[in-house]
């Protein structure tokens, strides 16, 4: 009687297996295979592992041999041949090419409907050929290219704080979400029900506004953050303080402060280097002109907007207020820090690519 061949199942595969076999979202199939192969690796006759897994010898035996000759990619199943398509590459070839390269005489970007009526293909057949492509024709974004003559050295500047942080000290991410408005529906909201969104009407009340003055704390994610009914150098000198208080009373002494901030009048006057001069700890690194995108506080604007602002309804700029503070409480009760990959190096490279384009156009 011979022996059965062993499966030296390695580490890695068995890890593999086991993990195939315990989760959730594995097909069926696919983790009863994993389990002939671990339960015939722990020394389980044929017999024993059919009676397991309700499943004949035979079988047992047909998936061990796969294993043993193509190892985990003989558990899977092998593609079916299915039905023939019915679109030629040529065919998709014309509406990549059309899509990238004409307009309809009508409007200004295709849609399905206008592209299947020009290529003669069904509309689910051109949504197959952009999904596979990543083609949106209905999509449209903005983007600005800094002018700022020092534009190389202030991203290696701030992107060298993100990458590389200096030992004790703290970067901070300033800046100012100006003008943000209490704005009051003129009727109640309708709410949403099954079947149709929540309904508002287009029309609103001003009641004022507010600038939520705002530091992130780069290694923790935490907020710093206090609301003002005026956007001037006094406010942003009140914030500094009020930065100033929260770094002596969280951080060892000697602390250097790096602060990430724009361009803004407000935070060059007279009274602001002054303050600066008496705290030779705090240091200033500037974004580039129109290159915003680059202070991470910005991310944290965004998220307000979402999340609070924008379908908000405020009846007074105090409601506005609070919900902002609301926001930024519940944001540092689990902080976390933005995750910063692209060095300093990449991002030039990516404007360059952009200059190049525009270039290329002609414009």
């Amino acid at each position: 009687m011979s022996t059965r061949r062993p499966l030296m199942v390695t580490d890695e595969e068995r890890a593999e297996l086991e993990r195939l076999a315990r989760r959730p979202g594995t097909p069926q199939g696919l983790a009863r295979r994993c389990k002939v192969v671990l339960l015939d690796e722990a020394g389980w006759t044929y017999a024993a592992i059919g009676g397991k897994l309700d499943m004949r010898e035979q079988t047992v035996l047909k998936w061990r041999t796969r294993f043993l000759s193509a190892r985990l990619d003989g558990l899977r199943d092998k593609p079916r041949p299915g039905v023939k398509p019915t679109i030629t590459r040529e065919k998709i070839a014309e509406v990549v090419r059309m899509t990238l390269e004409q307009k309809p005489p009508d409007a200004t970007h295709w849609s399905l409907r206008s592209m299947a009526a020009a290529s003669g293909v069904s509309r689910s057949s051109v949504h197959t050929i952009w999904r596979a492509f990543n083609l949106q024709p209905h999509r449209s974004e903005t983007f600005k290219l800094s002018k700022d003559p020092n534009f190389v050295e202030k991203v290696r500047d701030v992107v060298g704080l993100y990458m590389s942080p200096p030992e004790n000290a703290v970067v901070l991410c300033v800046d100012e979400k100006s003008q943000m408005q209490a704005l009051d529906r003129t009727q109640p909201l309708l709410p949403m029900r099954p079947g149709a969104p929540e309904r508002r009407t287009h029309d609103y009340h001003r009641h004022g506004t507010s600038s939520l003055f705002a530091a992130l704390m780069v290694k923790t994610g935490v907020v710093i953050g206090e609301c003002h009914r005026r956007h001037r150098h006094q406010e942003f000198l009140r914030f500094l303080r009020t930065i100033d208080e929260v770094i002596k009373a969280t951080e060892p002494p000697g602390t250097r402060v790096h602060i990430v901030l724009d361009n803004y009048a407000t935070h060059k006057t007279p009274a602001v280097k002054r303050w600066l001069a008496r705290r030779p700890e705090y240091h200033l690194h500037f974004t580039p002109t129109s290159a915003s995108w680059l202070n991470q506080v910005e991310r944290v604007f965004a998220d307000l907007t979402t999340k609070q602002l924008r379908r908000g309804v405020f009846r007074s700029v105090a409601a506005l207020e609070r919900s902002a503070r609301a926001y930024l409480d519940a944001r540092n009760d689990d902080a976390r820090p933005f995750v910063w990959t692209a060095d300093a190096d990449t991002i030039l490279g990516r404007v360059d690519r952009n200059h190049a384009a525009i270039s290329r156009s002609g414009h």
